[in-house]
């Protein structure tokens, strides 16, 4: 993130690197002996690039707000820096569900006013443009209505700091003020899912090589969302290094549960939390559990070697809505298990042929890569060994390769049954439905990244990521909020029009503009469409209520101005 603020490029220990004709600006903060070469190594940091009118001025970067702390930059942009067209739509939108939820008081509460109101500006930012490189957001300030007070214009330069220099434990007050809002003699259903998300970044502490969904061969950290199914929304997040797995944070995400209050909750869980000390950890808080067995778990294969063509075809047994069979089986998952788990066994056709025809492709695979590396004593990983007699000469050397036929048939006829465990007694049905309203919180990952722009952090410090993925779970519960009140509100629609997303329906309010006139007074540009009712109307809004608040804007721009020297 480069500055739209220029300052004098320092005179000593500086070096200008040139890279596809742009001059980057590096400090050198030391130098280190190497033993090894026998010469000394520069320690050097960017701190900004070259300004190309001015070879004396620089633009800088975050690195130099932390190598020279004390100089000061301009915070707020000039009143006069704004659109002549003011976008208004999404904001009011996004304002109302705020509102609703009491996120600008609770923001105000950490941050104060000012900065509270540069935060929800921030969050608003990501959902709408989907994007969350902080040197763009004054370009998106420029243009649209802002939560600021007096909807004040800050520069890339304030918004440094703001991710810089918010109070630490501002994460744990803002989840202790959400959950504190929640009913907690209701019970309810959390989804809990992580991910993990790469980073580029050195200084970060948390960041570490593990086991990402996504290898990108760079350090990772991890991030969990525990989601309340029952109200649809998110109940608070979790960032942990990126070493730790999914199955050994279960246990921490439980105890912060309980802090919380959640003590009336059963988890849905994934396949990657299954183990015995997870299902303990549960029961041990009186929670009750849903949660999805790993394919090849020896307990899938007995419950399937029991069950296997008792079920498979009886037409009561079926699931119409998925396609499937489903029956339970009432067991002990281990053998000092200390009551009966329900076991409910699928089955399903398309299932079958889809697993069958990776296996086949799997094993094609690994044949044609013997096949080139015969006469070679190329060193193969166990996972051919699990499929293939090898033959190898004295030397070493592969010579040929042959099916082991029993593995790939066994493996074969486990193919499109799958196992949910439940604490609780319900029928095949019923476990699969709960478990297959998870998929919301599968959601919020996609619309994490894909939406909320957060596949990169773009952040160099611990304390910006702490900060940006605060404001992002914040973004997320807006935006999560956004999508129940358009699902909800089409659910029953046989048309459903294709502005019933929230992508279509942001870029549609986006429409509802203020235009400045001659006599500098924002002014509602155009009358409210009949597809912007519509969407309104998912957020108990119409027209009339669009036209008092940009009477409104209209005024606090104009209050603005005049306070600035404005005519």
């Amino acid at each position: 993130m480069y500055l739209d603020s220029t300052v004098p490029i320092p005179e000593k220990h500086v070096v200008r690197i040139t890279v596809k004709g742009v001059r980057y600006i590096y400090l050198e903060r030391s130098r280190e002996y190497d033993k090894d070469r026998k010469y000394n190594s520069a320690k050097r940091v960017c701190i900004g690039k070259q300004d190309e009118a001015d070879c004396n001025l620089m633009h800088p970067n975050q690195n130099f707000l932390l190598c020279f702390p004390g100089h000061e930059f301009p915070e707020q942009k000039s009143a006069f820096l704004r659109s002549s067209c003011l976008r208004i739509g999404s904001f009011l939108v996004l304002e109302r569900i705020a509102k609703s939820l009491g996120i600008p008081e609770m923001a105000s509460r950490i941050l104060g006013d000012k900065d509270g109101g540069l935060f929800l500006d921030f969050a608003a930012y990501s959902i709408i443009t989907e994007d969350n490189a902080a040197q763009y957001y004054p370009d998106y300030a420029y243009g649209h209505a802002l939560f600021t007070p007096g909807m004040a214009i800050y520069s890339d330069t304030k918004i440094s700091s703001l991710l810089q220099e918010m109070p630490e434990d501002a994460s744990a007050r803002f989840l202790n003020d959400w959950n504190r809002g929640r009913d907690h003699r209701q019970r309810i259903y959390i989804s809990y899912d992580s991910t993990n998300k790469n980073s580029q970044a050195g200084d970060l502490q948390f960041v570490e090589f593990g086991h990402p969904k996504d290898d990108k061969g760079l350090p990772v950290f991890g991030y969990a969302v525990a989601y309340d199914r029952t109200n649809s929304i998110p109940l608070f997040y979790e960032q942990y290094p990126g070493s730790i797995v999914d199955v050994s944070q279960l246990e921490f995400m439980l105890g912060k549960a309980g802090a919380y209050g959640y003590a009336n909750a059963t988890f849905i869980l994934d396949r990657g939390y299954f183990s015995k000390s997870n299902i303990r950890a549960m029961e041990e808080r009186s929670h009750h559990f849903i949660i999805m067995v790993k394919g090849m778990h020896a307990l899938v294969e007995s419950v399937i070697d029991e069950k296997r063509g008792s079920f498979e075809n009886v037409r009561d047994n079926h699931i119409h809505r998925h396609s499937l069979y489903g029956t339970t089986v009432e067991r002990r998952l281990y053998a000092d298990d200390r009551k009966p788990r329900y076991i409910h066994l699928y089955y399903s056709v398309q299932r079958e042929a889809a697993e069958n025809s990776m296996i086949e492709k799997k094993l094609q695979a690994m044949r044609d890569c013997m096949d080139r590396l015969k006469g070679t004593s190329y060193a193969l990983s166990p996972g051919f060994q699990k499929y293939f007699d090898l033959t190898y000469d004295k030397q070493g050397t592969l010579l040929m390769h042959e099916e082991r036929k029993d593995v790939i048939e066994r493996e074969l006829g486990y193919c499109g049954y799958f196992c949910i465990v439940t604490s609780e007694k319900m029928s095949a049905r019923d476990a699969l439905e709960t478990y297959k309203s998870r998929d919301e919180n599968e959601k919020l990952f996609r619309g994490d990244k894909s939406y909320l722009g957060d596949k990169s952090m773009r952040v160099h410090t611990d304390e910006r990521t702490s900060s940006k993925i605060l404001i992002e779970f914040v973004a997320l519960i807006i935006r999560c909020k956004l999508y129940t009140h358009i699902r909800d509100a089409f659910r029953n629609d046989p048309s459903k029009p294709n502005y019933a997303t929230v992508p279509a329906a942001i870029r549609e309010l986006e429409k509802i503009e203020m235009s400045r006139g001659y006599d500098g007074v924002y002014r509602l540009d155009h009358a409210v469409t009949k597809r912007q009712k519509d969407i309104l109307r998912c957020f108990g809004m119409d027209a009339d209520m669009v036209k008092l608040r940009a009477e409104e804007i209209g005024s606090i721009l104009t209050t603005q101005k005049r306070e600035k020297g404005g005519n």
